[in-house]
């Protein structure tokens, strides 16, 4: 039997045809009304900016546990899988966006920002801000905030999307000098192309020939341009995005183990568990407990 995670859709009670609302995350935890469980793995539908202005805790973003605390900021995209734990005394703000919202005013080097900000293969969803740029981000988000609860006229969500665009660019900007996540890259548009095949296609296509059929690149293209923007192998990003799928089917589904092998993919039950311990550690059933 499946269990499939719960899709979040963005909804604004508020403002239903804004595209954009800013909730505090202390709020979010007490909340009651929700037609889901924050404390369970649910998808979301819209893109998440997440900064922790007080108290410890941590987080998962597809089945990984980050730790946050004072000046750490989540960025979440669309279709991931998270789940909140209860913090510590801990607060801070939301700010939930769809991708019309922002995406579509952009110019293709900003949006070209936007997706490797947002891309967890790209870099980690976590980044830590200096007390600095925490009190610069912090006043920014305040400006955001009056402007959408106290000014809230016809220009305010022009407003807001200019203010969320220097955001994105300033923490991408830190991502950059980080080194964790690429400025810009000639391959990119090519590897988010074959990302999105993968990620779609994954379970029935999981060879590097296969998506060289579809995609129309030679093997030896498409392991220039994983090793060119990832530091991997075409295969080894394929087993990635694999993995993950996996994982979503043994977390979300009660089905015997041997079904979700095939269900991934797996001709052979045996070759599904030497996969999943060589890159987890972990056998499914473990997992599977771990996470239920």
């Amino acid at each position: 039997m499946d269990n499939q995670p719960l899709h979040v859709k963005f909804q604004n009670r508020q403002n239903p045809k804004s595209g954009f609302d800013i909730i505090a995350f202390e709020n979010l935890l007490k909340r009651t009304d929700l037609d889901h469980s924050p404390f369970e793995h649910h998808l979301v539908e819209f893109f998440i900016i997440l900064f922790i202005t007080e108290g410890t805790g941590k987080h998962s973003i597809d089945f990984v546990d980050y730790e946050y605390e004072k000046g750490t900021v989540f960025t979440i995209r669309k279709d991931q899988i998270q789940k909140f734990y209860p913090g510590n005394r801990v607060k801070g703000n939301m700010l939930l966006f769809t991708t019309e919202f922002l995406v579509s005013f952009f110019n293709q080097q900003e949006s070209q920002k936007t997706v490797q900000l947002f891309n967890e293969l790209l870099g980690s969803p976590k980044l830590q801000l200096t007390e600095k740029r925490l009190s610069k981000t912090l006043k920014q988000l305040k400006r955001i905030h009056e402007e959408y609860f106290i000014t809230s006229d016809a220009y305010s969500l022009a407003v807001i999307r200019s203010e969320l665009q220097i955001l994105i660019a300033r923490l991408f900007r830190i991502k950059s000098q980080n080194d964790t996540v690429l400025y810009s890259h000639e391959y990119l548009n090519d590897f988010i192309r074959f990302q999105n095949s993968a990620e779609a296609k994954i379970t029935t296509m999981n060879k590097v020939s296969d998506y060289s059929d579809e995609l129309g690149y030679s093997t030896k293209t498409l392991n220039k341009l994983t090793k060119a923007t990832v530091h991997k192998t075409a295969k080894e990003f394929l087993d990635e995005i694999h993995l993950k799928q996996i994982k979503r089917l043994l977390i979300n589904s009660t089905a015997p183990i041997k079904e979700i092998a095939y269900r991934s993919g797996f001709d052979e039950p045996t070759n599904f568990y030497k996969f999943f311990k060589r890159t987890t550690g972990l056998t499914p059933e473990q997992f599977r407990t771990q996470h239920n």
